[in-house]
């Protein structure tokens, strides 16, 4: 019985051993992976004469607002911000809408050929976006609609492949006893899907959606593209327009990179729940 003891106890300090190690070595992983955002925080508060002082200073001693001031005064990131969001909103919320349509139908459906058009959607996302570039280019500036947000738009509105895909991973593993038990109480497939399938599946709907505001809010080449007019500029092309005008004002940039951070930042800290358990349970289910 004591020996039985004794390995147990062993074994137990063994185990909070390496959980000690794991805490510690993702603690450092962490504080690592920090340091730029750290010392892009830490430059964006120092007067243009602190920054390249040696060493280093991650604390700056006489900390400064003035590049905040200056970047709200003298740019225009508070219209790409706006700019931005009048493009990933409704492009998100909708095109969201549409992939969950779209995987609702792909895993509760039957319907004649539906293996092979989900193949077919899968096999779009082996296509790399760089072939399509030229193609979309000549199509949108044919019909007119360089320079505006259309081309950044419209084709968001009909969902990602890789959202159905994950979504309709979820959809396959919500039983099919619910539908039938629905359609018996005489629900439309539309209510099914509104009713029953969207509460369900909200942790991977809310996962899709913070990944699709995070994309179109990050993107840079699409904007380059598509966009020539200043006004008409996304918050990361304002932000790359920075280096032209404020060549070695580095506080400055740092200042709008930080600003550029915080809703990105603020998106994960409300929805990390639903993010990280609609991760999780598409990729257990189906």
């Amino acid at each position: 019985m004591a020996d039985q003891r004794n390995w147990y106890q062993s074994k137990e300090k063994v185990r909070k051993m390496k959980k000690l190690f794991s805490y510690i070595f993702l603690t450092i992983g962490g504080l690592f992976m920090a340091i730029p955002v750290i010392w892009m925080i830490s430059t964006s508060l120092k007067n243009k004469g602190d920054i390249f002082t040696m060493p280093p200073e991650f604390i700056p001693m006489n900390p400064t607002f003035d590049n905040y001031i200056r970047i709200f005064v003298e740019s225009d990131i508070v219209r790409g911000f706006m700019n931005t969001m009048i493009i990933i909103l409704p492009t998100t919320f909708i095109g969201v809408f549409a992939a969950a349509l779209a995987a609702f139908a792909f895993a509760k459906l039957n319907f004649p050929g539906r293996n092979k058009l989900f193949f077919f959607l899968i096999a779009t996302m082996m296509l790399p976006g760089i072939v399509v570039l030229v193609p979309q280019f000549i199509l949108f500036r044919t019909i007119g609609w360089l320079d505006t947000f259309l081309p950044l738009m419209v084709p968001g509105f009909f969902g990602a492949a890789m959202a159905v895909f994950f979504l309709r991973q979820f959809f396959m593993g919500i039983p099919d006893d619910l539908i039938e038990a629905a359609k018996i109480d005489g629900l439309s497939y539309f209510g099914i899907f509104r009713v029953i399938m969207v509460p369900l599946a909200k942790p991977a709907i809310v996962t899709q959606v913070i990944l699709g505001l995070l994309a179109g809010y990050n993107d840079f080449m699409g904007p380059l593209i598509y966009l020539n007019s200043p006004e008409n500029f996304t918050l990361q092309l304002v932000l790359a327009s920075f280096r032209g005008y404020y060549t070695s004002d580095w506080g400055l940039i740092m200042a709008g990179s930080v600003l550029a951070l915080i809703p990105t930042l603020l998106a994960f800290f409300f929805a990390q729940k639903q993010f990280i358990e609609g991760i999780t349970m598409t990729g257990v289910k189906g």
